[in-house]
């Protein structure tokens, strides 16, 4: 179990923010199986909560039926 990348968060992990300067895009993905220090690990109300600068955009790149944008948000 890894903890989320958030300072002072204690909570476990549940997704893998990913970014791409040169296209302004983050993307949230299924927890990578090992940690990468050019990503983030979020628990599931860093990830409910997470902004983007302006200009950026959001991608749900998690696998299963809801996105996850929308299971975070209930």
């Amino acid at each position: 179990m890894r903890q989320c990348s958030r300072p002072g968060c204690a909570e476990p992990a549940t997704v893998t923010l990913t970014y791409q300067y040169a296209n302004a895009v983050v993307w949230l993905e299924d927890l990578h199986a090992e940690r990468d220090p050019h990503n983030y690990d979020l628990c599931q109300r860093h990830a409910a909560h997470l902004s983007v600068p302006h200009g950026w955009r959001l991608e749900d790149h998690c696998t299963g039926g809801t996105p996850l944008l929308t299971r975070l948000a209930s």
